[in-house]
């Protein structure tokens, strides 16, 4: 049997009842790591997730990425259980395709919304749980984020400067925290999940053959490159992973 990297290590995934969140709460805990799978309104996928996940102690916690007091709240719970985290990763977020050219479409409410959900609440989430990382004394912190916010193409403008914030934001936090927790972007394409509405998998067949690699990005590779965050780039802070089969390279 493959030794488990992650045994006895707490982690916290936030949107974890679904896409790449669910992915990488699967194989967080296959490699031994005890997780809190985040949730806004997903709690029966969440509890479905949880009763077929290897090992035990596996729990479902309420996270709102408008709400950073409900934050605090699933800190102070975790705290309670375990007196410290190993991991957290942001992977809740959300997107609404808006053509660039098409300003009007980009209200303040939209824009409003992206930013809350794709950086305020990342932010809070780290500042809510930064004490139990630095109790661990070897945190990783792993922020979801996008090729979008480096390459300016993505799902809308918004979105994509929501994901340079987040980017930004991941290398002033690795160097404000340091050395007791690393912080670490992951930074896929287009994805195989539903995240983007309306793209389907002729869409996502048609990027794959322009990128170098000519292969669909799975939820599987994104978690894959995150548990790699946490077990094997472990002199590596502030950092983006990128993963994406070379889309950012057209």
């Amino acid at each position: 049997m493959e030794q488990q990297s992650l045994k006895g290590k707490i982690a916290v995934v936030t949107g974890g009842s679904s896409g790449i969140g669910a992915t990488t709460v699967r194989l967080l805990a296959a490699e031994g790591a005890t997780v809190y799978v985040g949730y806004n309104k997903g709690r029966d996928r969440a509890e479905k997730l949880i009763g077929e996940l290897p090992g035990g102690g596996h729990k479902p916690i309420r996270i709102v990425l408008e709400d950073s007091a409900s934050m605090r709240a699933a800190a102070e719970t975790v705290g309670e259980a375990h007196q410290q985290i190993d991991i957290l990763v942001n992977s809740a977020g959300f997107t609404k395709p808006v053509p660039h050219g098409d300003l009007e479409a980009m209200t303040d409410d939209l824009i409003d919304a992206l930013m809350v959900a794709n950086v305020r609440g990342p932010f809070a989430m780290v500042r809510a749980f930064a004490p139990l990382l630095k109790a661990s004394r070897d945190g990783t912190i792993i922020n979801v984020s996008s090729i979008s916010g480096f390459t300016g193409s993505g799902s809308s403008v918004a979105y994509c400067a929501a994901k340079a914030a987040l980017d930004t934001m991941t290398m002033s936090l690795a160097r404000a925290l340091g050395p007791e927790i690393r912080v670490l972007a992951v930074s896929p394409g287009a994805v195989n999940t539903d995240f983007v509405a309306g793209r389907g998998p002729a869409q996502l067949e048609k990027i794959a053959q322009a990128t170098p690699l000519k292969k669909i990005v799975e939820p599987d590779d994104v978690a894959r490159a995150i548990l790699a965050c946490v077990t094997h780039l472990k002199v590596t802070t502030g950092a983006i992973v990128v993963c994406d089969g070379g889309r950012f390279l057209n």
